[in-house]
C-alpha cells in the first residue's frame, strides 16, 4: 500500500508539473513584452495608452480595456504579463 501511495503522489507531482510553464518560457515572454512595451511607450512614461498600443501591440490594443480593469486610461507592462500568464 505505502508503494501505491508513493506512485500516485508521483504521478500527481509529475502531472502537475507538466501542466506548469517552463521557467525560462515565462522569462522569455516576459523579456519580449517588456521590449515591445518600450518600443511602443512613446513618451517614456512607463505607461501605454490605446492609442500607443494601437499600431504597436495589437492584441493589447483589440483587449485593452480587459487588461486596464480599472479605467484609468493606461496599462503597464506588469499588466500585461500578468494577463500574458493566464
Amino acid at each position: 500500500m505505502r508503494t501505491l501511495s508513493k506512485v500516485i503522489l508521483f504521478s500527481s507531482c509529475a502531472t502537475m508539473a507538466l501542466s506548469l510553464p517552463a521557467y525560462g518560457e515565462v522569462t522569455s515572454r516576459n523579456k519580449e513584452i517588456a521590449e515591445r512595451f518600450a518600443k511602443c511607450d512613446t513618451n517614456h512614461d512607463g505607461k501605454l495608452t490605446m492609442n500607443e498600443a494601437k499600431g504597436c501591440m495589437p492584441r493589447i490594443y483589440d483587449h485593452f480595456s480587459y487588461i486596464d480593469t480599472g479605467n484609468k486610461g493606461y496599462v503597464t507592462v506588469a499588466e500585461i504579463q500578468m494577463m500574458a500568464a493566464r
